[in-house]
């Protein structure tokens, strides 16, 4: 009974008689890289599969950062124009003036009609927005909160931004997808609240 290999080698003289053996033998060359390819690129996958198992598990452990904190904002506070004090306006100081910037009333501006939805792979908040100010005067640096909870209604994350273009007096400006920060993977409400503006 002929050997494996001897029956190879029959093959290939057989073959290098038509002048076909080169052939051969490269046919087996190529077979055997095929292999150790298809062999490397599956170990290649297994390593990277594992390296995205391991970051993900070590995000999932990395603290909370200050913006992730469940302390509660309070959403209803109200900035109102002060006055100077009766003993300031008389001693005449222009630097206290200058100290006491210019608050917009928050009762004549509301949040209406507001969206939002997932950005950059998933991880920032980017919401949608009409703010109308009724006030009669324009207003600027407007900060808002934005309140992220779960499917159940349990608080999540609190998110705020200040705006910076300014808005004129009796009318109404939307803003489309405003990056608010990065929230929870499990966020699915939320609700964007004002909480200061100054006049423009």
């Amino acid at each position: 009974m002929l050997q494996p290999l001897s029956v190879m080698k029959t093959m290939n003289v057989r073959l290098d008689r038509f002048g076909l053996g080169r052939f051969a033998g490269a046919g087996e060359r190529l077979a055997r890289a095929v292999t150790v390819a298809s062999v490397s690129f599956g170990r290649s996958l297994l390593w990277l599969l594992a390296a995205i198992i391991v970051g993900c598990g070590i995000w999932m452990l990395l603290p909370l950062s200050k913006g992730n904190s469940a302390q509660p904002v309070t959403t209803g506070l109200a900035a109102v124009e002060t006055a100077p004090s009766g003993n300031a306006a008389a001693a005449g100081s222009p630097s206290s003036a200058a100290q006491a910037p210019a608050m917009a009333e928050l009762g004549r501006l509301r949040i209406s009609s507001q969206t939002w939805r997932r950005g950059g792979l998933g991880s920032k908040a980017l919401v949608t927005f009409t703010l109308r100010n009724d006030n009669d005067y324009a207003v600027k640096d407007v900060e808002i909160v934005c309140v992220f909870a779960r499917r159940d209604g349990s608080h999540l994350t609190d998110r705020s931004r200040v705006l910076a273009d300014a808005v004129s007096m009796k009318s109404r400006k939307t803003y489309a997808h405003i990056p608010v920060g990065f929230v929870n993977v499990n966020a699915d409400q939320a609700k964007c609240s004002l909480v200061a503006a100054r006049r423009a």
